[in-house]
């Protein structure tokens, strides 16, 4: 198990966010969760080695307030979950310009901007270092009937942008993976039709958030695994069923 190291969580109030937040701590992590209403969340427990930074994550301040927070609570960012997104499924010719605006903030900005801030201290550190971030299995597997491409652009990037980056920060012993669940049981889906959601994989089944936690915590701790995507759909990935 390892101990003392500080892992910065976003999207942490609730659903997979919050279950990251109470899983790292309970494996002697120290924790620095956000989110706009992280202090307010009743799912995440209070501990000691944990530190709640209410913000937007699209906005650079709060991941500099984030980054901060870690320095100067606990001395370290040893690992980062971008777990932190939202999602937009509709036909292609309906977005609107300001939906982009919006996924491109939440998803690729506070990817782009914690990440860098994350491994900047990382470098200094010269202690290696682990990013997880929280995808798609809609990335390279689309569904028929299931619109989503505006999110891709927003989901695919950080795929695309976490591979490149294992390969220019290997040599330094900081890895970036990423989890790609399908259809979790989360707030996010607490108004849609559970039937319709099974038939969103061929397994006919919906996650559980721990089910992704666990995921994410293998690859923070996998030492020799960067680079890779880990989907936890139910073979959504697989292709037609």
């Amino acid at each position: 198990m390892e101990q003392n190291k500080t892992i910065l969580i976003t999207g942490a109030s609730q659903g997979i966010g919050a279950g990251l937040v109470n899983a790292f701590i309970e494996r002697g992590y120290n924790v620095v969760a956000t989110s706009r209403s992280v202090s307010r969340s009743a799912e995440i427990k209070a501990s000691s080695r944990l530190a709640l930074v209410d913000g937007d994550i699209g906005d650079r301040a709060t991941t500099q307030k984030v980054a901060d927070t870690a320095i100067k609570t606990f001395g370290s960012i040893d690992a980062v979950v971008n777990n932190a997104g939202i999602f937009v499924a509709k036909a292609f010719v309906e977005y609107t310009a300001e939906d982009f605006k919006t996924l491109t903030a939440t998803n690729v900005d506070g990817f782009i901007h914690l990440s860098q801030l994350a491994v900047r201290q990382m470098l200094a550190q010269k202690s290696g270092g682990s990013i997880v971030s929280v995808t798609t299995s809609l990335v390279d597997h689309p569904i028929a009937g299931f619109n989503a491409s505006v999110s891709m652009i927003t989901k695919g990037g950080i795929d695309a942008a976490s591979r490149s980056l294992a390969m220019e920060y290997a040599k330094d012993g900081i890895r970036f993976n990423t989890v790609a669940p399908g259809i979790v049981d989360t707030p996010l889906h607490k108004d849609n039709p559970k039937d319709f959601l099974k038939t969103l994989s061929p397994m006919a089944s919906i996650s559980a958030v721990q089910e992704i936690v666990d995921a994410v915590v293998f690859l923070i701790e996998a030492p020799h695994i960067t680079g890779e995507v880990l989907h936890v759909d139910g073979g959504a990935h697989l292709g037609k069923w």
